[in-house]
């Protein structure tokens, strides 16, 4: 049986730190949105971010991981900040190279309602009023995001791009992150046990959430 990797193909502000977390209390190596200091050897990989790091493994060698053998697991895997959009989990090939290499891979879907994913989004430093409408996105061209039930009909089309292309696999796992069963879901699905479960990276900012149109510079 190949070595089990994890990829969670859940968007920001769905509870993708709170998993990172418990899968390295659990003993796994976790990359969670850019390697830190400390977690690669000689800090080779030190700040690269997972999506950079993916897209370079895969049109390096035809494997997205080929670059991070030092990690189990990978739950925040996109990327928005300084000029870079990079998002994989909405691109098929490069999931799908991932099971043609690995063939213990296990893909996890963490899911919120839209409505609390975008709400959360619109309080998260500039992420939904700002990066999300001005960066080019997978499905979110610039100028789209700039009002709540865009960036909900946009959330909600990843889901079900992700439950088109996984759903029904044994591979495949989706839960809701409110769901008290979560822990023993994933637990199951992964054959390992889960000694830490809550809510990590909470959103605490209860500013306006309307949406602008205004550069991320």
């Amino acid at each position: 049986m190949s070595r089990q990797r994890i990829i969670n193909l859940g968007l920001p502000k769905s509870g993708t730190t709170t998993l990172g977390k418990a899968l390295a209390k659990a003993g796994l190596r976790v990359a969670d949105w850019k390697v830190h200091e400390g977690q690669s050897r000689g800090d080779a990989l030190k700040d690269e971010f997972v999506g950079t790091l993916f897209y370079k493994g895969y049109y390096g060698t035809g494997d997205p991981l080929a670059q991070m053998d030092e990690f189990d697991a990978f739950t925040e895997i996109s990327t928005i900040s300084k000029g870079l959009s990079i998002w994989p989990q909405f691109d098929y090939p490069l999931l799908s190279a991932i099971e043609k290499h690995h063939s213990g891979a296990k893909f996890i879907l963490s899911a919120r309602p839209a409505k609390d994913v975008v709400d959360s989004m619109m309080r998260w430093s500039n992420l939904g009023s700002r990066r999300l409408p001005n960066y080019s996105v997978p499905g979110l061209p610039v100028g789209f995001g700039t009002t709540i039930d865009e960036l909900e009909r946009w959330v909600n089309g990843h889901y079900e791009f992700v439950r088109k292309a996984f759903g029904g696999q044994e591979n495949f796992l989706e839960y809701q992150t409110d769901d008290p069963d979560a822990p023993k879901l994933i637990g199951d699905f992964l054959g390992i046990e889960l000694p830490w479960w809550g809510r990590s990276n909470e959103n605490k900012n209860n500013a306006p959430k309307d949406a602008t149109k205004s550069k991320d510079e």
